[in-house]
Formats: structure tokens, sequence, C-alpha cells
């Protein structure tokens, strides 16, 4: 479930650059949530039975750190490779995995991936963005607390009503934030291809994280996020022709057993909720 969500991500970010030249980098961010606000409100139609306060709180929390890393990360690979931004953004599942893992191989997994994130990055060559490269950071951060929202409100709330509600909160936050700069541009034929757009990303991948985070702990499904960077680097070749090189082949190399490691070790058990 986390590796299909993280195909559809980075998928959809590839696709979602051909937006900047038209309704720039925040229209592109604000297109994808408004439409899976819109979606996922329609189809679950989320019960208020479902919701405590607690529960509720956390979904608005949700819905606005969701917004943020959408929006800061669009910011990022506006100035940055797709990779590179990627790889940036994962060390924020990266403290999450460090900080919530126990024993002595805490720094095992997450160290390796660490590794070959410094190899895709390769920070010693070229010109770096610092804007966007302090984009990425910031997305980073609110990914980190993105997993530790999500798993509560995994654990909270049954099926999807919670993930309807955040990203319908998601929907509303962006729309305040830069709704008045974007909407003027946005013509029928965008709208259109939105639709697309946000089932592809957020509605998919978020769905699947949810469900992922029921059955993993925080920790390892941070570390699994380790691969995100390679699938990015691979989506950029494939899509962008963002060539990675051989240090950066390797990097995914590492990342991808970081991954497969975490899956490996990191089960949780299920929390019995109803994903009806």
């Amino acid at each position: 479930m986390a590796t299909g969500s993280m195909v559809c991500v980075q998928l959809g970010l590839a696709l979602s650059l051909g937006l900047i030249d038209r309704i720039g980098v925040e229209g592109a961010a604000w297109l994808r949530l408004a439409w899976a606000g819109v979606l996922l409100l329609v189809v679950v139609r989320p019960r208020r039975a479902a919701f405590t306060k607690s529960t509720f709180v956390t979904c608005v929390l949700l819905g606005i750190v969701t917004a943020t890393v959408t929006l800061l990360f669009m910011a990022a690979i506006a100035r940055i490779p797709l990779g590179t931004a990627s790889a940036l953004e994962f060390l924020g599942p990266l403290g999450v995995a460090v900080i919530g893992g126990k024993g002595r191989n805490r720094f095992a997994w997450p160290g390796l991936a660490a590794v070959g994130v410094v190899l895709l990055t390769q920070p010693w060559e070229g010109a770096i963005d610092y804007l966007g490269v302090l984009y990425a950071l910031g997305a980073a951060v609110c990914w980190g607390c993105y997993i530790l929202l999500t798993q509560r409100v995994g654990d909270g709330v049954d099926g999807i009503n919670g993930l309807a509600v955040s990203m319908g909160v998601a929907a509303i936050f962006s729309t305040l934030v830069v709704g008045s700069s974007v909407i003027p541009r946005v013509t029928p034929e965008i709208l259109l291809f939105g639709i697309g757009l946000a089932i592809l990303l957020p509605v998919i991948p978020f769905t699947l994280e949810l469900m992922a985070l029921r059955r993993l702990t925080t920790a390892s499904f941070g570390t699994l996020m380790s691969l995100e960077p390679a699938f990015a680097m691979l989506v950029g070749f494939l899509v962008l022709s963002q060539s990675p090189g051989v240090a950066g082949l390797f990097g995914i190399g590492l990342v991808v057993a970081a991954g497969i490691g975490a899956a490996r070790t990191g089960s949780r058990t299920p929390v019995l909720v109803d994903v009806t």
C-alpha cells in the first residue's frame, strides 16, 4: 500500500509540473487539494457519529498540515529537481523513524537511508537554490507531522471518514491562503484536468497511506518512505528527463535497501476499525 502510494505521488507531481506555467506553483497545488476535498466529501459523506471532539480536531490539524506540505513541496520542485526535493523532504519521515524507533536497531535503517539521501542530493556538486531547499525542508517538517497525525486519525476514526474531513479542511485552508491569486487564472479545461490529477494525487495515495499506517509503526513507515526519493528520481528520469548519475543510482540502491528492511521489521498489530 505504501509503495503504491509513492508511485501515485511521484506521477502526480510530475504531471503537476505541466500546470505551473499556466496557473503557477500555488495554483497546481490548490487545484489538487480543492478537487480532492470535494470528491472525498461527496463520495464518503463522513458521518458525525464517527468522530469524537478529539478525533475531529486531529482531522482539522491533519488537513492544515496536508495543505501546507503540498504547497511547500510544489514550491520546492519548481526550483530544484524532483528527486532532490523528495530526498530532502524525506528527512521528515526519517526524523519520525529515528524518534519513534526503539532498541539497538533504532538508527540502522534510517542511517542507511540517510547515506542514500546524501548521494541522491549530492550537495557537493553544482549551484544550490537555497530557497528551493528551504521549501523542501519545510515540507519535511510537515510530512513528519503528517505521518503522526495520519496514524492517529486512522486509529481513531472508522473507514476513511477522517481522511474526507481532513482533505475538506485542506481544500478550505489552501483556498484561503492562495485562492484569491489562483482562481482568476483557472479555465474550464484546467478544472477538468484537475479532477484526474486529484484522484492520482492526493486521493489514492493518501487513502493507501492511511491504511498502511494502521498496519505499520510510524518508525517503520517513516523509513519505508525512503523509497520515495528513488521513485522520484525514476519518474524524473522517465517523465522529465532528469538524469540521476552514478552516485544517484547508488543512493537509490541504499534507500531501497533501507525501505525493504523497514517493511520487514516494522509490522504493527492492526487496529480493529471498520474500513468499509
